[in-house]
């Protein structure tokens, strides 16, 4: 005992680093196990990536209370330098600071989790990572017609929740409404056109509606919402150059464009059939030239 105390005053930075190593090696083995034991329930789920990196975050934070707490008392000259250069450093690293603010603000905040669609700081896209500074998303739009994607990665800050709004086409909902508009000719039988819109957005959409009722009523439980329709509608106004038929409907935001396209080929196919009964309206310009004007 007495050699093993001689040896600590002797050599105290080597002890030290000794037990460091244990601890670290303690922690490591233990992360590892907890992470095995949670894969099984949450390999499904988006929140395996959130349990792992918190995991990791976790275990590098207590790493640093234990490296404070062994290396302390050898540390003490570089308190001093510390403290002045901490608002320095602060300032520096304001948006960094923000970020991670922001970060822990997604994982507790319930804004959005790996596997939603966003849009997050003018970018809109699928969460594919969530990071302690950046929220990475898989690109939808920008010059692709639709919400498809463009194949670009997109880094985000994660200080951008506090700064715009964060528009979560996923969170407790994932079906969206959805309209086109159908332009007719004055001269067009109404009731016919909306009748065929109706069959056809019961054809192509039907499936959804139970869905979303159910997943609507899990929103009313949680939030103070207003009722609103899941029923397929049309809806008529007109202008000065034709008539607008609008078919309102609900859809899962992942097939958004292409029930789009299965329904204006049938509506475009029926329509068709019909005649001049259904005839789509278009704008028209005449021209008279100068020759007949003066003729006339």
């Amino acid at each position: 005992m007495e050699f093993i105390r001689s040896y600590t005053e002797s050599y105290p930075l080597l002890v030290n680093g000794i037990w460091f190593l244990l601890y670290f090696i303690i922690l490591y083995a233990l992360r590892r196990f907890i992470l095995n034991r949670l894969y099984g329930r949450l390999k499904k789920s988006g929140r395996w990536h959130v349990a792992r990196k918190l995991a990791s975050w976790l275990n590098n934070f207590i790493l640093f209370i234990i490296f404070m707490y062994i290396f302390g008392r050898n540390l003490t000259g570089f308190t001093t330098a510390i403290g002045l250069a901490g608002a320095g450093i602060a300032y520096a690293l304001r948006e960094v600071i923000v970020s991670i603010a922001g970060w822990f603000a997604i994982l507790f905040g319930d804004f959005f989790e790996t596997g939603d669609r966003v849009l997050l700081g003018g970018i809109k896209g699928d969460v594919v990572d969530i990071g302690a500074l950046r929220t990475t998303l898989m690109e939808i739009g920008a010059w692709v017609d639709g919400d498809q994607y463009t194949g670009r990665i997109v880094r985000v800050a994660n200080s951008y929740i506090f700064s715009s709004p964060v528009y979560n086409y996923t969170a407790n909902f994932k079906f969206l409404w959805d309209e086109i508009m159908v332009p007719l000719r004055f001269e067009s039988d109404m009731k016919l056109a909306k009748t065929i819109l109706l069959e056809v957005a019961e054809k192509h959409t039907g499936q959804y509606n139970k869905e979303a009722a159910i997943a609507w009523e899990n929103m009313e439980r949680r939030y103070r919402l207003e009722n609103a329709s899941l029923e397929n509608q049309v809806f008529l106004t007109f202008n000065d150059n034709w008539v607008e038929i609008s078919l309102r409907y609900v859809v899962d935001y992942r097939e958004r464009r292409g029930v789009k396209d299965k329904l204006f080929s049938e509506i475009l196919q029926r329509f068709q059939q019909e005649g001049e009964r259904l005839e789509i309206a278009s704008e028209t310009l005449e021209v008279i030239s100068g020759s007949r004007k003066k003729m006339e």
